[in-house]
This record gives C-alpha cells, sequence and structure tokens, in this order.
C-alpha cells in the first residue's frame, strides 16, 4: 500500500474523514483516543474537528463529568471519557509512585506522606461539606500548616519544592481527589483540588495494559512496536503480552486489530478534498509521533525560521491537513483576530472555507489557540511572521 492510502487510512480511523458527526465528546475520545491537554486548546479543537462540537458543550461534559483531564499513560494528562477513568487512572499510578520515591531519596519517609494524603484529604472532604467547593494549593498548604515539608534547594532542584504535590498526585492517581479547573476551562492551567471516591478499576495491571494496546491500535489503525513503547511507556516484555492479550496482528510492518489488518486491504482514499485545521499535538500525529510521514515526498525539505520541518518529532506549528497530508501550518494571532498560514500551493475552494471556519470557531469559543499553559501571542509571534512571510 502507498503512503498516501496509509495517511489517508490513518486520517480515516482518526474520525477527520466526517464519519463522528453527531458523536458526543466522550464517544469521540473513545473512537479516535484521549485529547492531550497540557493546558492547551487541543482538546476543543479535536472536537470541532471530528464532530464540529463547540466549546459550550465541552465545558458541559467537564462539569456534569462525562469527560475529564487525568494523568494516565507514562503519567500524562490527557482528557478522556467517563467509561476510562478507572482503569485510564491506573496506568499512571507508576509514574505517581516515581516521585514518592524521589521523595524518599531527599529523607521523607513513606510514613510521612501516607499522614499527609489522609489530611489533604480530610481538608478536602470537609472543604466538600462546607459547599465551599475546590481548593487550590495555596488554600491546601495554607490549612495543612506544619504537614507540609520544604524540600530547599535539593528539592526544588529535584522539582519537588514541598511535599504537598507528590502527595495530590498519589491521592489522584487513586481517584481519591480529583483536580478541577478553576473556570471550567481545558485550556487554561489552574485548578482547584476536590474529593472524588471513585471506585477503583476492576482491571488488573496485565489487563489495564492489553486494554490500553487494543484501544491504541484501534485509534491508530496500526503502529509499529517502537511507537506502542512510545505511547504506552511499556517495557519491551510488557509490550508483547499486551500485543498478544489484545490480539494483535503484523502486517505491512505494523501491529494492528485483527478487524483493521481485514479491513485496510480494501481501503480506498477519498477522491475528494476533506480539509482540517489541527493542533500540533492532535491524535493523528502525537499517538504514534509520525509527523514525517504526513508530508508529501515533495514537501520534506521544506523549512521554516532555518528548521526543516519533516526532521522535527513534533510540529512547531499547527498544520493544515487533507486526508492525511499537511498542506501547509497555522498558527492563530488574537491581536488581528485571524489565523496566519502558510500553504505548500495555492489554496482551493475547500482549503479557503475550512481556515475561515475554524478561525471564526476560535474567534467566538475560544479567543485564541494556546499549544500550552504558558503559550501566549508575545512567545509565539515570530512564528506568526514566519509564516506570514512564507
Amino acid at each position: 500500500m502507498d503512503i498516501a492510502t496509509w495517511r489517508a487510512w490513518s486520517w480515516h480511523k482518526q474520525g477527520l474523514d466526517g464519519s463522528l458527526a453527531g458523536q458526543d465528546p466522550a464517544g469521540v475520545f473513545g473512537r479516535i483516543g484521549w485529547a492531550r491537554s497540557v493546558g492547551g486548546a487541543n482538546p476543543y479543537l479535536t472536537l470541532f474537528a471530528r464532530a464540529g462540537i463547540r466549546r459550550e458543550q465541552a465545558d458541559a461534559d467537564v462539569l456534569a463529568l462525562r469527560i475529564h483531564e487525568l494523568p494516565t499513560a507514562r503519567g500524562c494528562t490527557y482528557v478522556l471519557g467517563a467509561d476510562d477513568f478507572a482503569w485510564g487512572l491506573s496506568l499512571g499510578r507508576a509514574a505517581a509512585e516515581a516521585t514518592a520515591k524521589i521523595l524518599d531519596k531527599l529523607g521523607v519517609p513513606r510514613a510521612e506522606l501516607e499522614a499527609l494524603e489522609s489530611q489533604t484529604l480530610r481538608q478536602l472532604e470537609d472543604a466538600a461539606a462546607a459547599g465551599e467547593g475546590p481548593l487550590d494549593p495555596k488554600q491546601l498548604k495554607d490549612r495543612l500548616g506544619d504537614a507540609v515539608r520544604s524540600l530547599g534547594e535539593e528539592g526544588k532542584k529535584k522539582g519537588a519544592a514541598t511535599t504537598l504535590p507528590t502527595a495530590l498526585g498519589l491521592l489522584q492517581a487513586d481517584g481519591r481527589i480529583r483536580r478541577v479547573p478553576v473556570n471550567g476551562r481545558l485550556d487554561q492551567q489552574r485548578y482547584g483540588y476536590t474529593a472524588w471516591g471513585l471506585e477503583p478499576s476492576s482491571l488488573g495491571p496485565d489487563q489495564a495494559r492489553g486494554a490500553l494496546m487494543d484501544r491504541y491500535l484501534g485509534w491508530t489503525g496500526g503502529a509499529t512496536l517502537k511507537q506502542t513503547q512510545w505511547f504506552t511507556g511499556l517495557t519491551v516484555a510488557q509490550t508483547k503480552t499486551a500485543l498478544a492479550d489484545a490480539g494483535a496482528v503484523e502486517t505491512h510492518g505494523l501491529w494492528m486489530c485483527p478487524a483493521d489488518a481485514a479491513a485496510v486491504e480494501d481501503f480506498r482514499a477519498p477522491g475528494e478534498e476533506q480539509i482540517q485545521l489541527l493542533a500540533g499535538t492532535d491524535s493523528l500525529f502525537l499517538l504514534r509521533r509520525n509527523a514525517a510521514d504526513h508530508f508529501a515526498p515533495e514537501d520534506q525539505d521544506r523549512q521554516l525560521l532555518s528548521a526543516r520541518l519533516a526532521l522535527q518529532a513534533d510540529l512547531p506549528d499547527h498544520p493544515i491537513v487533507d486526508r492525511g497530508r499537511i498542506i501547509g501550518l497555522w498558527q492563530y494571532d488574537p491581536g488581528a483576530e485571524r489565523i496566519a498560514h502558510w500553504l505548500f500551493n495555492a489554496p482551493t475552494p475547500a482549503v479557503t472555507q475550512r481556515i475561515s471556519e475554524v478561525e471564526a470557531f476560535i474567534r467566538d469559543d475560544l479567543g485564541d489557540f494556546r499549544s500550552f499553559s504558558l503559550d501566549s501571542p508575545s512567545r509565539r509571534q515570530k512564528r506568526i511572521d514566519a509564516l506570514n512571510a512564507a
């Protein structure tokens, strides 16, 4: 199968061909994969691109706990649907434990951490009972007093200024508390914490890893062994076990679900344009970190600000895509309320229309389009200027 058809197959599996119209947010994430958040706007554009879902609906589903941002695979935060909360959280437990081991080396015994966890949970339960709502880290630290220990300069070097973040991470990994965005939005990284009490997953560690592998292969439509290891964070032995548990088969150099291995043989790329503007962290690219595969051969040497685009593991700008092929790059310029873009070829009416539609969505629903929490118009101005110049 040629690379253009493979790109279109991934596009189809990611629901970017219109096949997810009418789905709710949890349904979209269940079908195409959990959306990477990091305080950026990717989850919103993920939903808009696949199903036309606006921010108001996404925020309502966050409030109703139909979707939520949680630490899961590799300890990274993703937005996922309610059916995946418990077993998804279990996948991130090892990352929380790793932080606890760092504190142990800094002289913080596990018994001290456990005592802090108990006191933190009690404070959050009392706040909820009193109708106070979520507490932010400063409020918690003030209420916990001496129970929170400062770890000095050595702790700062290891990313642990105090013991509180580790206690919060352990509580969240167990589903005893959850982190709540202070203004209800997924693209701004300011949080409070509230007691939760999520029922633990019924899946054991091996079962959870097998479930993740089954989902991952379905989301991507197929991946190499190295790609599966990057996303799942599993060892070689765990990866092979998870592949076997998922019933995966190897074909065309990729591991695939049996149903996809059969379906891909009859798949044909659409003949008409299907244009989308996506975030650089969209699942189409991030799940396999294979952005280079989405450039056509004639675009492999394209550069922006002296960097060859196809050589970068992660895209420096957001892509404009047609059936899986990257045909341009974009950034949002909030000062001008427009999308700055660079198209590799002359725009077609379909490209122009989609840019206008996404521009209106960002302006009306989001106000700006940050890649991550610390992104800002001033930080990206150099790239906006380069796109305009290109």
